[in-house]
């Protein structure tokens, strides 16, 4: 990459574009490396990244992911994402689905992010188009699935996992039948990728 200009302006705006784009490159870079690493194991599972970003970051960061990986949702407009909070709310998972297909139009998926077995079961019985297995362990998503399967139900609704997974454990996760895996781990906590600027020419004082 060359950049040429006034060295009082270069050198003005040095610091902040090298940190921004170490932070953007680090982010591309750690998407490929969680993507080759679910590849080995399964090459059908998505690999999406979450809304959890740096301020006035989203677009930039969302690029990024892009590149390798699945940007999952750009803005709270692009899906309806019913969570732990909305359930408590509206007294129950089949309600906050209900109220969420009624409040929404066509157009959207509705998500349900569970935690539990029984709250899977209700989400896609209740018509959820996906479902998100939150900060379940391999064993505990491994149950959910096998019971799903059992039930019929599987077939019927995209699985997605998310919380706690990363570098170390990515891989555990991917070799089961799941559908997507989403980390906040290469949007908030990327391996990082230095980069430097020199200046290669002088063209005049």
């Amino acid at each position: 990459m060359f950049l040429e200009g006034s060295a009082r302006s270069i050198l003005l705006v040095r610091r902040t574009l090298l940190n921004l784009l170490s932070y953007l490159f680090s982010v591309a870079t750690s998407t490929r490396t969680l993507l080759d690493k679910v590849g080995m194991v399964n090459g059908r599972v998505r690999l999406a990244a979450t809304r959890k970003v740096p301020p006035r970051l989203s677009y930039l960061v969302k690029r990024a992911v892009a590149y390798g990986g699945d940007t999952h949702r750009f803005s709270l407009s692009n899906a309806v994402l019913v969570k732990d909070n909305h359930i408590a709310i509206l007294g129950g998972v089949a309600n906050a689905v209900k109220t969420a297909r009624e409040k929404a139009s066509f157009i959207y998926k509705v998500e349900v992010e569970v935690k539990s077995l029984e709250e899977a079961i209700e989400a896609v019985e209740s018509g959820a188009d996906v479902i998100m297995l939150d900060n379940m362990s391999v064993e505990e998503c491994s149950n959910v699935l096998n019971e799903l399967k059992r039930r019929g139900l599987r077939d019927k609704v995209i699985i997605e996992v998310s919380g706690g997974i990363g570098f170390d454990n990515i891989a555990d996760y991917a070799k089961l039948d799941i559908d997507v895996i989403s980390t906040s781990r290469i949007t908030m906590n990327p391996e990082r990728v230095d980069i430097s600027l020199e200046v290669i020419e002088v063209l005049g004082n």
